[in-house]
């Protein structure tokens, strides 16, 4: 059974007076599992799973009970380290229902970014596959908190991360100190309704439900707190702007930590009560028969996954004339990807999105149905409920249209601040309640806005926020380098990737491949420089600055000289 959500909505299930909903995600989720209980909810089609609303939220119950059952409750943390797996959105609402928060962590992790993030979230209990990719997440957590291996489960006792008591495997296999969601599952079948009922009866709307870890501008990521009413309004936006009916089908490929997946993407589906089709890593293959085989009707995805698919040697025996609309975001957005997206793909209806973590995140977003030429070279106009406005940078006053300037916003979008962070959150959010996104934008005389640079110290990579700061400090740290500014350089696949200038002590032997291994050997590989340059000096200014936009302009023919000669 199918109940269409009629595409004119004007308004959220739920809404108030105000327009937006005060549901939470239970509640919402509930809502979907009462009315539709047999339309699909989430499907892996390459190992068949469907789980229907009322099939999910069932599996969701068994282990918010389990989790009630072992000690996890309201404002507790419940990180969860895993790839796109199907359980990875079971924790997500199975936290938001015990009033837990979710904390995302990103899966490029290695164990000093890990160890952080577990310090500094006060992380009560983690769900991790085995790994991804390079990183073995079994080897680290083992690494990290050795007393896995030494205490009961429900009896651990941390001396380095006191707030850890529990840890989950996500999945079936069994490793010492550490619960089995399946295991989860069944403790929770043995707990009396009753206590998931009197534990959602505390939760609200304005509760924290997500922490997603951002670089930010400077430094160590910070813990970006958002709430129900955040990311469901938010992602209903984001839905309603793609004219979301319950019919649509997502292919969701891109990661569920980061807020395009997580908010972009199952907060629009959720809010519609429509389908998610799931990749649980990207390949631009499994994308491509996803969406062939469940007749996908909506694609997400950085420009880079794109290009892969449409370049994707067997890309002409899938059929794609199901796909209607989609995001392209995440970076800088080519107007030849976006037209080849809408000619090759049959995207017709195309959007790109601006955000940033701290906005949940969506700021603005286009129409699928404005003209092509402003879905290519505008990021369209803002939400409703939420405030933009381009500030002069230095003076915070107002700035006409078509003059660049800040992009600020204000409005129901607004995280509640950074984790145990409130001089990071004030320099961010001023008193009047402007969020500063360190960004640079102009708007026209019709509220459609561009973003035109940065003036944050941030690198983007396909997506990825990269912090220069904690790779300086990282390198200032290896014997033989006196000197590190790293800086984004730019690139057509990624947008911008992330090169070392270093100027050497006079008796370094250091070599690029030193200066790459020693990174990749503590941070997640996408934070690894793709060029290293050693200088005898950087451009300064007459009082002494590093002029790093100057490296920036150097960093191109730089580039461009290296990949010539590989």
């Amino acid at each position: 059974m199918t109940r269409d959500i009629p595409s004119a909505a004007q308004a959220p299930i739920g809404a108030t007076a105000d327009g937006f909903t005060d549901l939470t995600l239970g509640q919402q989720l509930e809502f979907w599992a009462r009315e539709v209980p047999n339309h699909e909810f989430l499907v892996y089609p390459d190992r068949n799973l469907r789980w229907t609303y009322r099939e999910f939220d069932e599996r969701v119950n068994r282990l918010a009970k389990g989790m009630l059952a072992i000690g996890i409750g309201k404002g507790d943390h419940v990180g969860i380290w895993a790839k796109n797996v199907p359980d990875w959105l079971v924790f997500q609402f199975a936290c938001a229902k015990t009033g837990a928060v979710l904390v995302t962590v990103n899966t490029a992790y290695k164990a000093e970014e890990l160890d952080y993030v577990l310090r500094q979230s006060d992380m009560k209990m983690l769900g991790l596959i085995d790994g991804f990719r390079d990183v073995d997440y079994i080897q680290i957590i083992s690494q990290l908190v050795p007393e896995l291996k030494e205490q009961p489960r429900d009896f651990l006792n941390s001396k380095t991360y006191p707030h850890l008591r529990h840890v989950c495997y996500v999945g079936q296999e069994k490793h010492r100190g550490m619960y089995t969601t399946a295991e989860l599952m069944l403790l929770g079948d043995h707990q009396p309704d009753s206590i998931l009922e009197e534990a959602q009866k505390d939760i609200t709307c304005q509760d924290i439900v997500n922490m997603q870890y951002t670089s930010g501008t400077t430094g160590f990521p910070k813990g970006v707190m958002l709430t129900h009413h955040n990311i469901l309004n938010n992602g209903w936006s984001i839905g309603h702007r793609q004219h979301f009916t319950a019919n649509d089908k997502l292919c969701l490929q891109v990661p569920l930590f980061h807020c395009f997946g997580v908010t972009l993407g199952v907060m629009a589906i959720l809010s519609h009560g429509a389908t998610i089709v799931a990749v649980e890593v990207f390949d631009p293959l499994l994308g491509l028969a996803a969406i062939h085989k469940e007749r996908c009707t909506v694609l997400y995805g950085v420009p880079t996954m794109f290009i892969a698919m449409y370049s994707h040697p067997m890309f002409n025996l899938f059929d794609m004339t199901s796909l209607r609309t989609g995001i392209m975001a995440g970076s800088v957005c080519p107007m030849e990807v976006m037209k080849r997206v809408i000619s090759d793909m049959h995207v017709t209806e195309i959007t790109s999105v601006y955000g940033l973590t701290e906005a949940s995140p969506g700021i603005t977003q286009s129409y699928g149905t404005d003209p092509v030429e402003l879905r290519v070279s505008t990021v369209g106009t803002a939400f409703p409920g939420v405030e933009v406005a381009i500030l002069h940078p230095e003076t915070n006053a107002p700035l006409p249209p078509n003059t660049e300037g800040e992009v600020c916003c204000r409005g129901y979008n607004i995280m509640k601040g950074y984790y145990n962070m409130p001089e990071q959150t004030a320099a961010v959010i001023d008193e009047n309640g402007w969020l500063h996104t360190g960004d640079l934008g102009t708007c026209d005389e019709n509220g459609y806005y561009c973003i035109t640079g940065r003036i944050k110290d941030i690198i983007i990579r396909g997506g990825e926020n990269i912090s220069p700061k904690e790779i300086e400090d990282l390198l200032l740290a290896l014997p033989g380098v006196q000197d590190v500014q790293v800086i984004g350089a730019p690139d057509e696949k990624y947008g911008e990737i992330p090169v070392a200038f270093i100027i050497p002590t006079k008796d370094s032997t250091l070599a690029e491949e030193d200066v790459r291994d020693h990174v990749r050997s503590h941070l997640a590989s996408y934070k690894v420089p793709r060029y290293v340059f050693f200088v005898s000096e950087y451009p300064l200014t007459a009082s002494g600055k590093i002029q790093k936009f100057k490296l920036r302009e150097q960093s191109g023919p730089l580039v461009e000289q290296r990949r010539a000669e590989e």
